[in-house]
């Protein structure tokens, strides 16, 4: 379903994506780890063509990024770390916003409207103004703009962040009831969530993958964490440009 080939992104001389290439399976959930500025979010936006890869592909359903890009768009469904609200705008008013920005048919949109608020728990706030909604709601909110046009893959960066311990549940707990029929990235450096929700692991340490494996065969003999930490503790060759972690958020 999603295919990484040879992906790499630079900024000028500094290197924040070399040469990554793994794959997701249809119906797949992926926890793709990594330290900050390990080059997660910069991957995240080269899956999702928010921004072009310098060298390498990616392809989502068979279907390229960048000369394919709204196809693939149509297939994916994305949530930032900063979900993209209006704080403005009631949770009804932003959902049929964001439908039709998604080419959803008017005939359609009151039913996939419907789906999504229903999915996603906000039928309790869903006349409420954004702005005025708790942090876990509001990343429901951006969950919900990301499934509203039903895509068949849901790429997730850091979509805890920030929340409390029951928000952090309620969350983790949504995402595993999306999957099955969906195929998930996500994207965090939290490694209980990874533990939880995932079935396979990539771990990305300076730019590259460190280990791509699945998750019951790489905790077979040892904790998740201590797989971490060994990764991102191997030393790697010297690369051109300096640390990758100011062009991550960039």
């Amino acid at each position: 379903m999603i295919e990484v080939t040879r992906l790499t992104k630079r900024y000028g001389d500094l290197v924040a994506v070399d040469d990554v290439s793994f794959r997701v399976d249809e119906g797949q959930i992926l926890g793709f780890l990594g330290p900050n500025g390990a080059g997660k979010t910069s991957t995240m936006r080269m899956i999702t063509g928010f921004r072009p890869p310098t060298s390498g592909t990616v392809r989502i359903g068979g279907h390229d990024t960048v000369t394919e890009s709204m196809e693939v768009r149509r297939r994916i469904g994305y949530l930032p770390e900063s979900p993209p609200l209006y704080l403005d705008m009631t949770v009804t008013g932003y959902l049929r916003f964001v439908g039709r920005l998604k080419g959803i048919a008017r005939s359609q949109l009151s039913d996939a409207m419907e789906r999504t608020i229903s999915v996603c728990g906000l039928a309790d706030v869903c006349d409420r103004i954004l702005g005025h909604l708790s942090k876990g709601y509001r990343q429901r909110v951006g969950l919900a703009q990301a499934l509203i046009h039903n895509p068949p893959v849901l790429v997730l960066d850091e979509p805890t962040i920030g929340l409390d311990p029951r928000q952090i549940i309620e969350i983790r707990q949504l995402i595993r009831q999306l999957a099955g029929n969906r195929t998930v990235i996500l994207s965090t450096h939290i490694l209980p969530e990874v533990s939880q929700v995932c079935e396979r692991v990539v771990i990305i340490n300076d730019g590259r993958v460190a280990v791509d494996g699945m998750l019951a065969e790489l905790t077979r003999h040892r904790s998740l964490e201590e797989v971490f930490l060994q990764a991102v503790s191997r030393e790697t060759a010297p690369r051109g440009g300096a640390d990758a972690s100011a062009a991550d958020d960039a």
